[in-house]
């Protein structure tokens, strides 16, 4: 303020000066009141001009620099500008939180949907996209009830209890692959709403198997615990003569074994889930598992039929699989056990090893049973998964042999694949990439 005194009396001063300089044989005084009075609206028009300029810079959001000097006008210029830009880092910096905040729900695994308080959508992630269906260009401020017409998501919504989740079908669900979707609402602010959906298909797939499972060893173990106790009270009840208690005493011992034998295999699948990989550094020779198989075989053959299978066992001579020979055991002969079982007597079973071009061994067992229809072909792996439940038990079949083929198969990076002509037999093959593979000057042994 002082500064504006000052400039505005030496703009008077230098006004009278001028006038009395201009005007020498004039009235002094009146000269130099007229020469004051100038002076004042010179300076208030310049200062209304520097005001105009500031205004004018204001109206236009103070994006470009202006001069205003010293003075009111420049002063206040100077703090409005420190303010602007201020408040300009501020927003910057909100703007950048703001985008992080939004980028990290982006990259989340969950669908995020902010809805407002008609339930109108306002933002939602690329997973929302998925699971919903979503536009970003045409569901944007749409309301969330119209695109989702899920009868449970819509009872959850009217109901407005939000402490618990609703389990709803995903966009993209079918008969043939469901998707399931949890969906959770979490009111916020002013009656906002935080949508968060997660895809819980695995989950309940999970939890399905789980319940499987346990069903079907609860199944395949009180079936022989049945047998075995009711020949127990009949031995303990009725008079018996030899050869009965011998008949009894062996069904015992045949149920046993299968209980023994399902524990066992059990066992092993849970040690090949739990266990650390194979090393890549232990070296198991081909010829020395496919002699213990073949022995195997054979007496399994002899065991089930009268008549032995055809059985042909073809190996590689010198080549080393990388990996535990107990798991590479236990596959194959997993493989060659169900090829017997399933196949009739005196009819051919082909195991063979062959090179690839590319380095990679095959193991393969063919057999010339009945087959396999292709439905169930996807299936085959699963944990007590069977054709044909009867046979399977018939023939001492446990349901998990396959499923520990696939884990074997799965720790020593190789592949399972299966092929069956309903008629015709069935071809089930491991192929071991040439990582695994080492293999000197080979000579085929038969």
């Amino acid at each position: 303020m002082a500064w504006r005194i000052f400039t505005l009396c030496v703009c008077q001063l230098l006004a009278a000066a001028l006038a009395w300089y201009l005007a020498p044989f004039g009235q002094l005084w009146t000269d130099l009141l007229v020469g004051a009075l100038l002076g004042g609206y010179t300076w208030f028009l310049l200062d209304a001009v520097r005001g105009t300029r500031l205004l004018r810079w204001l109206r236009d959001g103070g994006a470009d620099d202006i001069r205003l000097g010293n003075g009111l006008w420049g002063e206040v210029y100077d703090r409005i500008r420190r303010t602007v830009r201020a408040k300009d880092r501020l927003a910057q910096e909100s703007n950048g939180r703001l985008s992080d905040f939004l980028a990290a729900l982006q990259a989340s695994p969950n669908g995020v949907v902010l809805m407002d308080v008609q339930g109108r959508i306002e933002w939602f992630n690329e997973t929302a996209c998925t699971h919903f269906g979503f536009d970003a260009k045409r569901d944007m401020l749409q309301h969330f009830g119209n695109l989702v017409r899920d009868p449970s998501f819509a009872a959850y919504y009217a109901a407005r209890n939000f402490h618990e989740d609703v389990i709803m079908p995903g966009r993209h669900s079918t008969t043939t692959k469901p998707v399931q979707l949890s969906v959770h609402i979490h009111p916020y602010g002013e009656g906002r709403s935080l949508l968060l959906s997660q895809d819980i298909t695995a989950v309940e797939q999970a939890e399905a198997m789980r319940r499987d499972f346990v069903a079907n060893v609860s199944h395949e173990i009180r079936t022989p615990l049945t047998v075995l106790a009711g020949f127990v009270e009949t031995l303990q009840t009725l008079p018996l003569n030899e050869q009965e208690r011998t008949r009894y005493l062996g069904l015992m011992s045949q149920q046993a074994s299968r209980m023994q034998t399902l524990v066992s295999d059990l066992l092993t699948l849970s040690k090949l889930e739990g266990s650390p990989l194979p090393s890549a550094q232990d070296w198991v020779p081909v010829a020395g598992l496919m002699e213990q198989c073949a022995q195997e075989a054979h007496e399994l053959s002899s065991i089930l039929n009268q008549q032995q299978h055809d059985l042909q066992f073809t190996g590689l001579a010198g080549v080393d699989i990388a990996g535990s020979a107990a798991e590479l055991y236990s596959a194959i002969s997993n493989l060659t056990g169900n090829a017997i079982r399933y196949t009739p007597a005196e009819k051919r079973i082909e195991v063979r090893w062959t090179l690839r071009d590319d380095g990679a061994v095959v193991l393969s067992v063919k057999d010339h049973g009945q087959g396999i229809a292709p439905e169930h072909l996807p299936r085959l792996t699963e944990r007590f998964y069977r054709v044909d439940r009867s046979r399977s038990r018939d023939t001492g079949g446990t349901g998990l042999g396959l499923a520990i083929v696939k884990h074997v198969a799965q720790r020593h990076g190789a592949e399972l694949s299966i092929e069956s002509v309903p008629g015709q037999g069935s071809t089930f093959s491991i192929t071991f990439p040439a990582s695994r593979v080492r293999h000197a000057p080979m000579a085929l042994a038969a």
